[in-house]
């Protein structure tokens, strides 16, 4: 019985090596999207003398929303490898490598989205005419769900990390 024990865990602990397949998918689709980013970036400079100031700075928003969005994908696939797959062998390139928990990661992924919701609502407020009063509340109304639950993320992490909290309970 214990031999089918071991055999079972073994084949717990191998299947984690199939995250390994989303992980290379989320670099594939990385790559997807910075081909899309540069043909942004191209459209942006063929035409940014034709612009105005809001459409330049919708422009660029819609830029830096793009690196925010690669960025996220990167520390996703990165933390997400080293924490649930292996550790990587050769971490003096990236000096952040193991440092970011599962629970770092949580609170990464939601300050980003709500940069990237910021910034979605900012282009909103630059284009108002083109929303309803209706449409703009219930994009800020969203906007603000992202910030809170980002707080309670963050909140909800400090606690856990409090020391003393690390102690085995006395039975």
């Amino acid at each position: 019985m214990k031999q089918l024990e071991i055999f079972v865990e073994k084949v717990i602990l191998a299947s984690r090596w199939l995250l390994v397949v989303f992980y290379i998918g989320l670099g594939l689709a990385l790559a997807i999207y910075a081909a899309s980013f540069m043909f942004k970036l191209w459209e942006f400079a063929s035409h940014v003398f034709e612009m105005d100031d809001t459409e330049t700075i919708l422009k660029v928003l819609g830029l830096i929303d793009a690196a925010l969005i690669a960025s996220l994908v990167v520390m996703v696939i990165i933390s997400g490898y080293e924490n649930f797959v292996s550790r990587f062998d050769n971490e003096d390139d990236v000096h952040w490598l193991g440092q970011i928990d599962a629970g770092s990661l949580k609170i990464k992924v939601a300050s980003t989205i709500v940069a990237i919701s910021s910034i979605h609502l900012l282009q909103i407020f630059l284009n108002v005419p083109q929303y309803t009063d209706n449409q703009i509340m219930w994009f800020t109304i969203i906007h603000l769900a992202f910030v809170v639950s980002a707080v309670f993320l963050a909140i909800i992490d400090r606690i856990s990390k409090k020391p003393g909290k690390d102690k085995e309970p006395d039975l």
